[in-house]
C-alpha cells in the first residue's frame, strides 16, 4: 500500500503556536513486524535529520517496488518544540526551554502500571501474551492526557514507538565516531545493525533512573517478565539509542552509507523484500558503558588535546591539555589522562570549558571502580 503521512498536532500549547510531528508510515498500521525511527530528538543534534532525509527517498523507492513486507515508520523530526528554539541565533535543542527537561530524559516508566493490569491474564501462549501486552500499552498511552506541551510530544511518540518491534533513535554526539546504547538484555539482537553501520562502540547500559527514549521502549517488557516469570514473556521490543558520529559530521555521502546499512538490516530482519547481503564483522565488541571512561576536565580553561578522535590510549596517557586563561608558565597548564586502555571516541567540539565538563569518552572493555549511579551526561 502506498505511504501514509500523518501531521499529529500537539497539544497544550500557547494559541496561535500549535505544533506537530510528521510521520511517515510504510505498510499498513497493523502489518508486523513493525519498526519506528525517529530523528532528532535531541533537536539540535542535525546528522540525524539529513539521514532521516535519506531514508525516506530510500522507502519511497522501495514501496513504488512494492518491496514493503512489515510496517516501518518514519519520524524525520521527532522534536518540533526543540526545533524551534533559538535564542539570540544559537540552537539550543537539547533541553526543552519551558521545563527544563532534557527531551531525552524521563520518558514514562509503564511497566509498573501495566503489570498490575495484566495480572491474572496472561498464558501460557508466549505469542497470545505478546499480542495482549502491546494492547494494554496502546490502552495506558491512550488515556494520557494533560500536562504541559513537551508531555503531549512525549506521549505522541510513544504511542507510536512502544508497540513496535525494532526502534532505532538517531542522536549524534559532540565528536564522534559512530556508536550505539543498548540494555544489557538486548544488546546482543542488535549487533548486525552496529556492525552494518560501522559502530566502533556498543555501549550496555542498564536502566537507571533517568530514563531514555530507548529505554523506555524496552522497561515495559523487561518489568513484565520479572513480575511473572512463570509466563513466557519475551523482550518484543528491541530500541538502541544510535550516535551518529558527531555535530558537524553531514554530507550527503554519509547518509547515504548509513542508509545503505540501515536498508540491508530491513530487508534481513524481515521489513523489506528481497536479500540482504551478509552483515559485515563488527567493528567492536559489546560492552558496559561503566567501561567508558568520561574525562572531565578540573578546571576552566581551553582545551588542546593530545589524542586524536579513533586513537588507542592507554591508562594514564595525556588525553589533552587544559590551559588557563588567568595561569603563567607551567601553572598555565593542567593535563588530563585516560583513566583506562581504549578508543577514544568522542571528543569536545566546543574548546572552552568550565570545570567538571566532558572532554572526552574513552571506550575500554574493563568496568571502572570510578563509574558510579547514573551514566549518561545531562
Amino acid at each position: 500500500m502506498p505511504r501514509e503521512i500523518l501531521d499529529i498536532p500537539l497539544a497544550n500549547g500557547a494559541p496561535g503556536s500549535r505544533r506537530s510531528v510528521r510521520m511517515i508510515r510504510y505498510g499498513a498500521a497493523d502489518t508486523r513486524p513493525k519498526a519506528y525511527i525517529h530523528a532528532a530528538l535531541h533537536a539540535d543534534e542535525a546528522p540525524g535529520l539529513l539521514v532521516a532525509h535519506h531514508l525516506v527517498e530510500a522507502l519511497d523507492a522501495a514501496d513504488m517496488r512494492g518491496e514493503v513486507r512489515g510496517q516501518i515508520v518514519v519520524v524525520p523530526y521527532a522534536n518540533p518544540l526543540g526545533l524551534a528554539q533559538f535564542v539570540n541565533g544559537d540552537h539550543l535543542g537539547r533541553f526543552d526551554l519551558a521545563s527544563g527537561r532534557n527531551f531525552n530524559r524521563h520518558w514514562p516508566a509503564l511497566g509498573k502500571e501495566l503489570t498490575s493490569r495484566l495480572a491474572g491474564r496472561l498464558g501460557n501462549d508466549r505469542e497470545e501474551n505478546v499480542v495482549l501486552i502491546r494492547r494494554a500499552i496502546r490502552d495506558l498511552l491512550e488515556e494520557r492526557r494533560g500536562g504541559l506541551e513537551v508531555d503531549s510530544l512525549y506521549t505522541t511518540l510513544a504511542r507510536e514507538a512502544f508497540d513496535s518491534d525494532l526502534v532505532l533513535d538517531l542522536h549524534c554526539d559532540d565528536e564522534g565516531l559512530m556508536h550505539m546504547f543498548a540494555q544489557p538484555e538486548i544488546a546482543a539482537d542488535l549487533t548486525d545493525v552496529a556492525a552494518e553501520l560501522g559502530c566502533r562502540a556498543v555501549f550496555s547500559q542498564p536502566a537507571s533512573g533517568g530514563s531514555t527514549f530507548a529505554e523506555a521502549c524496552v522497561e515495559p517488557w523487561l518489568k513484565i517478565a520479572a513480575s511473572f516469570p512463570d509466563k513466557p514473556v519475551p523482550t518484543a521490543c528491541i530500541a538502541a539509542t544510535v550516535e551518529l558520529r558527531g555535530f558537524i559530521d553531514i554530507d550527503d555521502e554519509l547518509a547515504v552509507g548509513d542508509i545503505a546499512a540501515l536498508m540491508n538490516s530491513l530487508r534481513r530482519r524481515g521489513y523489506l523484500a528481497g536479500p540482504a547481503r551478509p552483515s559485515p564483522a563488527p567493528l567492536c565488541d559489546v560492552t558496559g558503558f561503566d567501561a567508558c571512561d568520561i574525562v572531565r576536565t578540573p578546571v576552566f580553561g581551553i582545551i588542546v588535546y593530545r589524542t586524536e578522535l579513533g586513537e588507542t590510549v592507554t591508562d594514564g596517557q595525556p588525553i589533552a591539555d587544559i590551559v588557563n586563561p588567568h595561569g603563567i608558565g607551567e601553572e598555565a597548564r593542567i593535563t588530563v589522562r585516560a583513566r583506562t586502555d581504549g578508543v577514544v571516541v568522542t571528543r569536545r567540539l566546543k574548546k572552552l570549558v568550565a570545570a567538571n565538563q566532558v572532554i572526552a569518552k574513552v571506550a575500554g572493555a574493563r568496568a571502572l571502580a570510578h563509574r558510579k549511579g547514573y551514566l549518561l551526561e545531562d
